[in-house]
This record gives structure tokens, C-alpha cells and sequence, in this order.
């Protein structure tokens, strides 16, 4: 168990407020040493009383993959100076990162990510984290940059 204390969990959707938590998931990293993973969550869309028609070929999970790298090293860059783990998971985005946190240092959400409705102070996913977490859960609001 030892190794889930050293790791700093963030949720990566690509939106600009996970954008800013990877940020301050890389300065909590750098300050005591953790490795950071980064975790995206992909579900299939659902479609009320319709047959889906996927375009053949199509793999969300490697979407998903594609969006979690070019954020993480869109953000961080080629060498963010901590090491970094990218993780995939299919299922919902709050309950994948209430189960990857569960025993890490910290678990850092932006305040809302990509849906749910413009102007809310606190999106479902960091509501769901905040309120189940068994550990220490940092919502990251705005833009503030960590300090240097």
C-alpha cells in the first residue's frame, strides 16, 4: 500500500479546469516527492430508444487515451518534471476516480469539466469526489496558478 501514498491523482477530461488541476497536481507532486495519474473516464454515449450506429472501426477508449496524452503533455509538457502515469478507464468519471484515489496522497479535480451546465460553482464529478472520498480531495476553481 505504500506505493498509493505516493501518488497524486487528478481527473483529465481536456477541459481548461482539469487543465489547471494537472497543474497544481504537478506542484503537489514536486512538493512531496508523489508520482501523478492522470485518469480519464470514457463511457459509450447513450442514446434514449435508439440503436446506436458507431462508424466502424471507432475505439473510445483510444480516443480517450488520445485526449488524456495531448492534455497531459499540452499542460506539463514532454518533461513535467514528475513522473506521470496516464490511466484509461471505461465507466463513470466520478466513481473511476473516487476507486484510483482511494489511498493516494490527494485527489485533485477541476471544479467542472466538459457538460453539465454553464455557471455552476461545482460540477457533479467534483461534487461526487468531494463528498465520497475516503482522502484528502482538492477542487481546483479558476484559474489560479499554483505557486512557483
Amino acid at each position: 500500500m505504500a506505493e498509493h501514498r505516493d501518488r497524486i491523482v487528478v481527473g483529465v477530461d481536456g477541459s481548461e479546469p482539469s487543465k489547471h488541476a494537472l497543474r497544481w497536481a504537478l506542484f503537489l507532486a514536486r512538493t512531496c516527492g508523489a508520482e501523478i495519474e492522470a485518469v480519464t473516464a470514457w463511457t459509450f454515449p447513450t442514446l434514449a430508444g435508439a440503436t446506436p450506429n458507431w462508424p466502424d472501426g471507432w475505439d473510445p477508449a483510444a480516443d480517450a487515451a488520445t485526449v488524456l496524452h495531448d492534455t497531459v503533455v499540452e499542460t506539463l509538457g514532454e518533461r513535467p518534471g514528475a513522473p506521470v502515469r496516464e490511466t484509461v478507464v471505461e465507466g463513470g468519471a466520478a466513481h473511476a476516480l473516487l476507486d484510483i484515489g482511494a489511498g493516494s496522497r490527494v485527489l485533485v479535480v477541476g471544479s467542472r469539466g466538459h457538460g453539465g451546465f454553464t455557471g455552476l460553482l461545482l460540477g457533479s464529478v467534483s461534487a461526487a469526489c468531494t463528498e465520497h472520498a475516503t482522502g484528502a480531495v482538492l477542487v481546483v476553481h479558476g484559474d489560479t496558478p499554483p505557486p512557483p
